[in-house]
């Protein structure tokens, strides 16, 4: 019974040792808690790791990209301008900023470093101001936006600092901003590439020089409508200049400076003005015979040159036309009796009424010379001034002269002063009829100094080309003036080349040669 006992214990034993083995097993195999916890976030881990280059990649080309953006938009400013004024040098700083990406920069604004004692003389196109040594630029409702692969030009201010080189400096300092970032592209590098792109969007039309003389090719000028047209019947655009007083710069009345205007800087017209009123003027004091004498030597040059060639009475200081119409009708009796048979010479009567001088003085005036030249030189073309120096072509054309052919009306402007107004009043004037010639103009202000105004030489261009206006431009001399067409440092009475022409007559030449 005993020996049956023990097999009995030693069955359970081994029973439980099975179980006892089986559940080690299981639990050996089984992962606790904890452990599952630990490899599910080494996996998370693990995937982010995966996942993290793909980001840092993504991170980098954004980078990059903003990177390249503000390569690709800068700001490039010029100093176009400048000349000695009382407190220093004055200059004008022409801005462009240039947008090379595929979308469009809005909120601009440039900043420049400025010396102390800059004042802030004029500006346009965009909101200026001057605080301490920094100069900003904010754009304003019309340009506050800068297109895609584009440029927004034309935003110009005047400064006057204390020395010439600050002007340079002030250019070099410039920084374009968007939305507050700064933009710190190379302007250098895509100043070849800007102009490249202008030239592309807009072509030049070059003007070719002609083969054979003005006068040989067009002959006879005459009106038809408000048109100068040629022998042939066509329009025709005189381009020319006027001399300054021929008393006080006789030196410049010469066949060989003509000859250089007309090879060079492409004109085909010269104004002789041979002032009325003003110091050693043909009625104040100058030497009467003498003056005859330059407009003669003018009038024979041009002829040689087949250019055409106004003979201009210049009332100016003298104000009022009738003041010294005596001696205006005798000197017209005098001129167009001597030229009456020459095709190439054009009249101008009053240079510029003003003073209070009305339609109804100048009209008057002219009703008694035009009768004189008409004597002699039956059909060459005349012009007629109009009142405010030589502005209100308007009203002239609510009661033109009337009785006689090819009858034209003098509108003169500066382009730094006159602009939206008196462009108003040709447009008016061209609607009623009144045919117009630009007989004098340049591209500063009405003093004949000052800025250049680019701008507004360009909308008024606009004008004179899409009219077939004629033109003189003022003045041929070397006075220490914007308006004079040669450098105040330049002694030469012709053969010039580009480096002895001021600003003014740079850009004159461009502009005849349809480069502007």
């Amino acid at each position: 019974m005993k020996k049956n006992n023990n097999k009995v214990w030693i069955a359970v034993i081994a029973v439980l040792v099975v179980v006892i083995a089986a559940l080690i097993v299981v639990l050996v195999r089984r992962k606790p808690k904890d452990d599952v916890e630990k490899v599910t976030s080494e996996e998370a881990i693990q995937t982010e790791t995966e996942a993290t280059p793909e980001t840092a990649s993504d991170a980098t080309e954004a980078a990059t990209t903003e990177a390249q953006a503000t390569q690709d938009c800068f700001v490039k400013v010029t100093n176009s301008n400048s000349w000695e004024s009382a407190n220093g040098y004055s200059g004008q700083l022409d801005s462009t900023i240039t947008n090379k990406t595929s979308g469009a920069l809005k909120n601009w604004e440039i900043r420049m470093t400025v010396p102390d004692k800059t004042t802030l003389d004029s500006s346009w196109n965009g909101t200026f101001k001057l605080d301490g040594t920094t100069l900003s630029v904010k754009c304003v409702d019309y340009n506050a936006e800068v297109p895609a692969n584009g440029n927004l030009k034309d935003i110009g201010v005047i400064v006057t600092v204390p020395s010439q080189a600050d002007l340079k400096a002030i250019c070099d300092s410039a920084v374009l901003y968007v939305d507050g970032k700064e933009y710190k592209g190379s302007s250098a590098s895509s100043t070849t590439e800007a102009t490249e792109a202008k030239e592309e969007t807009k072509p030049k039309e070059k003007t070719e020089p002609e083969s054979g003389t003005p006068v040989d090719n067009h002959g006879k000028l005459t009106l038809k409508g408000t048109d100068i047209v040629d022998k042939n019947g066509d329009k025709y655009q005189l381009k020319g200049v006027s001399t300054h007083g021929i008393a006080w710069f006789p030196e410049y009345v010469n066949q060989d400076a003509f000859q250089s205007l007309r090879d060079d800087m492409g004109a085909n017209l010269i104004r002789i003005a041979m002032y009325s009123g003003e110091n050693n003027g043909y009625c104040t004091g100058g030497d009467q015979k003498q003056l005859k004498e330059l407009v003669k030597t003018g009038v024979d040059a041009a002829t040689n040159l087949g250019m055409y060639v106004i003979i201009d009475w210049h009332v100016l200081g003298d104000q009022n036309p009738q003041t010294y119409k005596e001696e205006a009708k005798a000197f017209f009796e005098e001129m167009s009796s001597l030229y009456k048979d020459y095709d190439n010479v054009i009249y101008e009567i009053c240079n510029e009424p003003n003073g209070g001088t009305t339609w109804a003085d100048v009209k008057s005036y002219a009703e008694e010379v035009i009768p004189i030249i008409r004597k002699n030189a039956k059909d060459a073309l005349i012009i007629v001034g109009t009142p405010t120096w030589s502005q209100d072509v308007d009203i002239a054309a609510e009661d033109p002269v009337t009785g006689y052919d090819n009858i034209m009306y003098a509108v003169h402007f500066y382009a730094a002063t006159h602009t939206d107004n008196i462009r108003n009043k040709v447009t008016t004037a061209l609607s009623k009829g009144l045919p117009i010639f630009v007989s004098e103009f340049s591209i500063c202000d009405a003093s004949g100094n000052g800025a250049i105004d680019y701008d507004q030489a360009a909308k008024w261009f606009d004008l004179i080309d899409s009219n077939n206006l004629s033109y003189a431009a003022w003045n041929l001399s070397n006075k220490a003036e914007t308006s004079s067409l040669i450098d105040s440092s330049c002694t030469k009475t012709s053969g010039w080349t580009d480096e002895d022409y001021s600003e003014t007559g740079k850009w004159l030449k461009k502009q005849m040669h349809g480069e502007n």
